[in-house]
């Protein structure tokens, strides 16, 4: 599946989480990279929700992470046809559904000049 996105500015959240050693231990293991801790957050058009919820939904890349903290899906996943990644699916989110985000070893922001308002492509 790809799809376009506009980049938008998250909550903050994500830096704690992905500092967080058993999210990046299991990151390493199963992507091949700790992520930098952030989110690249993008938001989608409510055209593509049925399928995003479906491949959520029977994704099997699970991490159960210690407790207090919600277990996170994750999906390989292609930023822009350059940047290898992931999109990961938190449990505990406050997002809207059609909100998607990105992680890779690099703050993308800067990697790729990006800024809100961009539109991305995601390749999964």
């Amino acid at each position: 599946m790809k799809i376009n996105g506009e980049v938008t500015t998250g909550l903050g959240k994500a830096a704690y989480f992905l500092s967080q050693e058993f999210y990046t231990n299991e990151f390493r293991k199963n992507l091949g990279f700790v992520p930098y801790p952030g989110t690249l957050n993008i938001i989608v058009g409510d055209e593509h929700l049925d399928e995003i919820n479906e491949i959520k939904d029977s994704c099997e890349n699970l991490i159960k992470p210690d407790e207090g903290f919600g277990a996170v899906k994750y999906i390989k996943a292609k930023l822009n046809d350059e940047v290898d990644g992931a999109i990961v699916f938190p449990a505990k989110t406050t997002h809207e559904e059609n909100y998607l985000e990105f992680i890779a070893e690099d703050k993308l922001r800067d990697k790729l000049n990006i800024v809100d308002g961009n539109v991305v492509t995601l390749e999964f």
